[in-house]
């Protein structure tokens, strides 16, 4: 390299210019290779990288792809992939995003932006920041099992009878205090009812339970981090500096606290995107809060609004129903979708003497489709209200023998044998929780009867200590029989082995797990617990896909650790539908709820039982207002799933407490045709 070098270019400085200049003209190339893939709207709101953004995406207006290509964008014109927070709602949309985000960005590149949903970016920060407040950095994370025992206890130390407030009223009333930002304390000043007076006594039982067992549960993850933002600055400013650019997708359905935190975050840039439709805002039973979409040109100002109304899904008859529907919400961003396709037979509006016959008729047509036509089963879906509707439809399909998936069934983290397993699992993770401990002491039976059980709770809360600490003291002739203390003994042996292996093994959680199972015959106590051999492969199949998963999280972490994996699951088991991915895939007909609709579309769509009382539902017709726009745009939602057929129906009779009952057509069917709602219509159903 003496003579060579450079020596043979006319200088190394303009070699580099040239090299920068060929390499920015690939970047640009790139970019006007995903940017050409944009219609005008979708190509503004990506291309606008600075200062507060509304984009309003219509349904099927590619609101996903605007927000990943945006990313992309970001990140082309300079800012550091690492400086992007991008929030969703679910662990699915997380991952699609971030799929989606790295095929755009190239494999390649090893620093990504941040894709997560609300809990868990607060997960994360409280991880670090916790024991501020008073927690353990490595808390626990009940889930709703472990929440109404915690209710429980708690109403039972106030001497609160269920039929006075059962414990899942208890934590209704505290899941909406802390949507709301509203600690203990505050909600025990502002009760105006005896009910909400016994919950607010109830809720503080709860919290000061919580603590004790060092856990949290699903809303404390957004309200602790709010806690912390407000009375702690510092950790406010830490997390401020961690990004330059947000985006929120599905906006609509964000609640009080999550505007609240996200407002934090942004405060000293303001460059947050904002990405939603106020017309599928159908998540307000569950604390969301149409208004901050709404009003985000008043909170942000300087705010640039864009609206995606271009629809690549439905035919243009649909969507002039569903266009036509939406407009009599009164509170709503102004937009008419756009159709792309036409075809002037994708409509049909139906009405059937009783419910028999709509689900016979509805069923003796797909079974048609299916055979004459070779129409795939899983392009059709049926929608209804309420979770009693599709009983006669299973019926009819069944005895017309067509394939069907009944969406919404038992969720995967909800089985019995999971929540055995993941309790062993949190027992070696951390065996001062108490609630975990108590559910296997006994599972698979070991000699720990309910009378042993009952001397460690009543010496535990005798002496202010932790259930884990009587079982580590316990001796033969004391208060415990030699056998009882023997298998004690063998209990707390186990756990101490297990808590070992798992925390030197980070990197063979999988292995762990598997020997523990199988040195506690969990195999054997399926057997007993069920008699079918089906149930016994399909719950075998389920702890084999626990195993899994722990072997996913174990490949797939930097660090991974017991707790990590727990606590990664608990979100999941809250932040995913109910195996909805594995039922999508499932060969059939797709039942489901309009709620478990949202996000989905299918060629063909019978949205039946179009009726007041049913949709709009009885109980929004009688609280008034705001509940039936929330109906609307159920509906609205309902008609936007379909893309070249939809059939809408409704029965005029039901069977009602054994009697033939009169239905009246819904109030929808009427606006969706641009037409006048009868003032019958209008009147409350009967009970």
């Amino acid at each position: 390299m003496r003579d060579g070098g450079w020596s043979h270019q006319p200088s190394s400085g303009r070699f580099l210019a040239k090299f920068k200049a060929k390499f920015k003209q690939t970047r640009t190339v790139g970019a006007m290779s995903y940017l050409s893939e944009l219609n005008d709207s979708q190509r503004e709101a990506v291309t606008t990288l600075s200062g507060p953004l509304l984009v309003l995406a219509g349904a099927g207006s590619g609101k996903t792809r605007v927000i990943t290509y945006r990313m992309a964008e970001l990140i082309r014109r300079g800012t550091p992939p690492s400086r992007i927070l991008s929030v969703t709602f679910t662990n699915k949309a997380s991952r699609e995003m971030q799929e989606r985000a790295a095929k755009l960005l190239g494999g390649a590149r090893r620093e990504r932006p941040l894709v997560s949903t609300f809990h868990s970016l607060c997960m994360n920060i409280l991880r670090g920041e916790i024991g501020i407040l008073g927690y353990p950095a490595n808390f626990a994370i009940y889930d709703r099992g472990d929440q109404e025992a915690m209710a429980r206890t708690a109403l039972r130390d106030l001497r609160v009878p269920e039929k006075s407030l059962s414990p899942g009223g208890l934590l209704a009333s505290i899941s909406r205090w802390k949507g709301a930002g509203i600690g203990p304390e505050q909600a025990r000043d502002a009760v105006d009812s005896d009910l909400d007076a016994l919950a607010a006594a109830g809720y503080r039982r709860y919290q000061t339970g919580l603590r004790a067992a060092g856990a949290v549960d699903f809303d404390d993850l957004l309200f602790l981090t709010d806690q912390l933002f407000r009375q702690h600055p510092d950790v406010l400013t830490r997390q401020q500096e961690r990004f330059d650019k947000v985006q929120i997708d599905e906006y609509q359905d964000t609640n009080g606290l999550q505007f609240r935190l996200i407002e934090a975050l942004v405060r000293p840039h303001r460059n947050l995107c904002v990405v939603g439709d106020d017309d599928q805002a159908i998540y307000g039973w569950r604390g969301a809060d149409v208004k901050h979409i709404l009003a985000f040109p008043q909170q942000f100002p300087e705010a640039k609004v864009i609206r995606l109304v271009d629809n690549y899904r439905s035919t243009q008859q649909i969507l002039q129903m569903a266009n036509t529907l939406v407009s009599n919400n009164r509170l709503r961003h102004g937009k008419q979708l756009q159709a792309h396709k036409d075809n002037p037979a994708s409509v049909r509006i139906k009405d059937y003497p009783d419910a028999e016959s709509e689900a016979l008729d509805v069923v003796r047509e797909i079974a048609w489709l299916i055979r004459q036509k070779n129409v795939d089963p899983g392009d059709i879906a049926i929608l209804f209200r309420t979770n009693e509707q599709p009983r006669l439809f299973e019926t009819e399909l069944r005895r017309a023998q067509v394939p069907y998936v009944l969406l919404g069934s038992q969720s995967f983290f909800d089985r019995r044998e999971i929540r055995d397993l993941l309790a062993y699992l949190r027992v070696c993770s951390r065996p001062e929780d108490e609630i975990p401990l108590l559910r296997i002491i006994n599972v698979p039976p070991r000699g720990i009867g309910a009378g042993t059980v009952e001397k460690l709770v009543r010496k535990a809360a005798t002496g202010k200590r932790r259930i884990w600490h009587e079982v580590q003291q316990a001796q033969p002739g004391s208060e415990f029989a030699p056998a009882a203390a023997t298998a004690l003994a063998g209990f707390r042996d186990l756990v101490h082995k297990y808590r070992v292996q798992f925390a030197q093994n980070p990197r063979d959680l999988g292995g762990t797990l598997e020997r523990l199972i199988h040195e506690i015959d969990y195999h054997a106590e399926i057997e007993k617990q069920y008699e079918q051999a089906t149930q016994h492969e399909l719950r075998r199949t389920m702890v084999g896909e626990l195993v899994q998963a722990v072997r996913h999280y174990e490949s797939r972490a930097a660090q991974p650790t017991l707790t990590g994996f727990l606590q990664e699951t608990t979100l999941a088991g809250r932040e995913d539908e109910p195996d909805k991915d594995e039922q999508l895939q499932a060969r059939g007909v797709k039942l489901m709820t309009l709620h478990s609709a949202k996000g989905l579309e299918f060629p063909r769509v019978y949205l039946v039982g179009m009726e007041e009382g049913l949709l709009p539902h009885k109980r929004s017709v009688e609280e008034g207002g705001g509940d039936v726009d929330e109906e609307r745009r159920l509906a609205y939602v309902g008609v936007t799933r379909a893309r070249d057929f939809l059939c809408v129906s409704r029965a005029n009779t039901r069977i009602k407490w054994g009697k033939p009952r009169l239905c009246v057509p819904s109030r929808f069917i009427f606006e969706m045709q641009g037409q006048p709602v009868p003032p019958q219509v209008l009147q409350r159903p009967d009970d």
